[in-house]
């Protein structure tokens, strides 16, 4: 029978010496880091651009807004099929040539929105531009994972975090050229113009080396079965994630329990708390082990979702269940990675496949509770969201029983210490 490791086996017994945390500005690993760092920030500017533009874009191609809306659909699946292809690519390109070319037509179709009237045209932008961002988003994440083998956790929770800053500034960043200019174009002008520094800045520098050119996979092939439980548990927690963001909202204001403006608020802090909490978690993340992060996570995750469902009546319960799901999904996704990274070697490949379920989830689930919200009722939406939490923990227990597998390590040992 196996024993029950002791609480202490989660923790790192390394006592950091000073130099740990001191950075070395002309590392070749650092200058890399601002580079992915600064790819991501702007994905996060762009991503969220469209949100204060949508009305602008419905009069210029004129659209109602519910047709406008299959922007959104078409950024998605342009994401999603991206992501399944461009991993590979990563694996047998320079990463860096790659991640530029993502970068420039990114912005090239950032340049063609604000100036295309059909929306079938515009709706093919939109599927580019996922695809494009695809090539960013699993490009940035992929060469961090390959450039920071010694310090995943917190470099990918720096990643995740700063995406988020990115986002969160962009409405603000293009309401107020919209007031100065009194259009939209000189918005969608500066965040293309914001590529080319960051374009040059990584085109200078070395890609980083695909991992298994230096080593092998102990037993060859990653795991199968393992691969399926990390797709499905991303599937279910994006999906989560996408779910409160895109209906909690709309939840607030059915229900009768907040006005518009106070669910407009409830809304903001979903997404901040799930932004600072990603900034938080960086000196977190390597202290402790990513199973215990994730057991801690997804613990905070289904008491924030019971406390929505049997408090959602009352106010101060939906905000504190808010503000808690918002923090305890923080590290989870940087995370997963990180416990993946300890057990398979990522390969762009892989990377790309877990994005795209991780898009999957982000578009399958809030569709799915708009199928049903009106018809069964708002809380429809909190019983999707505590159902595929409740999944992803059942799948999680699964992922717990594959051992450590690092190149030319056992699987019981990573820098001799066990997980």
């Amino acid at each position: 029978m196996n024993e029950v490791p002791p609480a202490s086996a989660f923790l790192h017994f390394h006592y950091p010496h000073p130099t740990d945390f001191a950075l070395n500005h002309n590392s070749l690993e650092f200058r890399q880091n601002i580079g992915y760092f600064s790819a991501l920030f702007l994905l996060g500017l762009m991503v969220a651009s469209l949100g204060p533009t949508l009305g602008v874009l419905a009069a210029q191609t004129g659209s109602p807004l519910k047709g406008i809306s299959f922007l959104f659909i078409a950024r998605s699946t342009g994401f999603m099929l991206g992501s399944i292809f461009v991993g590979s690519i990563y694996d047998r390109l320079k990463g860096h040539r790659l991640l530029v070319i993502g970068l420039l037509i990114l912005s090239g179709m950032i340049v063609l929105t604000p100036v295309i009237t059909a929306l079938w045209l515009l709706t093919l932008i939109f599927l580019l531009q996922g695809m494009a961002g695809s090539i960013v988003n699993v490009g940035g994440n992929t060469l961090v994972l390959w450039s920071n083998r010694e310090k995943v956790g917190p470099r990918i929770s720096g990643l995740h975090f700063i995406w988020g800053v990115g986002a969160s500034l962009s409405p603000v960043l293009m309401a107020r050229t919209m007031v100065a200019t009194g259009g939209i174009r000189a918005g969608y002008a500066l965040l293309a113009l914001l590529t080319l520094p960051i374009c040059i800045w990584i085109l200078r520098l070395p890609s980083p080396e695909h991992p298994q050119v230096e080593h092998r996979q102990v037993d060859g092939e990653a795991p199968r079965a393992l691969v399926i439980l990390i797709g499905c548990f991303i599937l279910f927690y994006s999906g989560g994630e996408a779910s409160i963001g895109n209906w909690i909202f709309t939840y607030a204001t059915t229900t009768r329990v907040m006005e518009s403006q106070e669910a407009a608020l409830l809304n903001s802090t979903y997404w901040g708390t799930l932004t600072v909490g990603r900034l938080a978690f960086i000196p977190i993340a390597s202290r402790l082990r990513p199973r215990f992060i994730l057991m801690t996570a997804l613990g905070g995750s289904l008491l924030s979702a019971l406390t929505l469902i049997f408090g959602s009546g009352t106010r101060p319960l939906l905000w504190i269940g808010v503000a808690g799901i918002g923090l305890s999904f923080a590290p989870i996704f940087p995370t997963i990675l990180a416990f993946a990274e300890r057990r398979i070697t990522l390969s762009g490949k892989l990377t790309g496949r877990f994005f795209a379920c991780s898009s999957g989830g982000a578009m399958i689930m809030p569709w799915l509770i708009g199928q049903f919200f009106e018809s069964r009722g708002p809380w429809v939406m909190l019983w999707t969201v505590l159902t595929g939490l409740v999944l992803a923990v059942v799948i999680f227990s699964f992922m717990m029983s594959f051992p450590l597998r690092r190149a030319g390590q056992s699987p019981e040992t990573v820098d001799g210490k066990a997980d």
